[in-house]
């Protein structure tokens, strides 16, 4: 745990969230400021600071957080219509908290990644 990270801080308990799923290893909970109608935020409770961070150190998380994803899903009714997984790494692609956390986005029809 870093005491300076605010996800840390989340999963300790020092800040409130709305929790949506916990594992042993996983933390899952609602985003402040949505991107989609569903936008839950799933980090392991072990700090790393991006996805490659993460990879390295204990590449195991991934498929814990992935699965999380799976889970949650499920619960929240986006299985069948489909969602969205993302990873952002590093401050150009939007990352702001430094503590690797995987967006869940669903809930709506998301706009296509690519040319149009």
């Amino acid at each position: 745990m870093n005491s300076e990270c605010l996800f840390c801080r989340i999963i300790a308990g020092e800040l409130p969230s709305t929790v949506v799923h916990e594992t042993e290893t996983t933390f899952a909970f609602r985003d402040l400021h949505p991107q989609a109608r569903t936008h839950i935020l799933i980090v392991p409770r072990a700090h790393f600071t991006d996805a490659v961070d993460l990879a390295k150190g204990q590449p195991e998380l991934l498929t814990d957080i992935t699965l999380a994803a799976g889970q949650i899903a499920q619960q929240e009714g986006l299985a069948e219509p489909g969602y969205r997984l993302v990873f952002n790494t590093g401050p150009a692609a939007g990352q702001t908290v430094f503590h690797v956390h995987m967006h869940l986005l669903g809930g709506e029809q998301l706009g296509h990644f690519g040319a149009p």
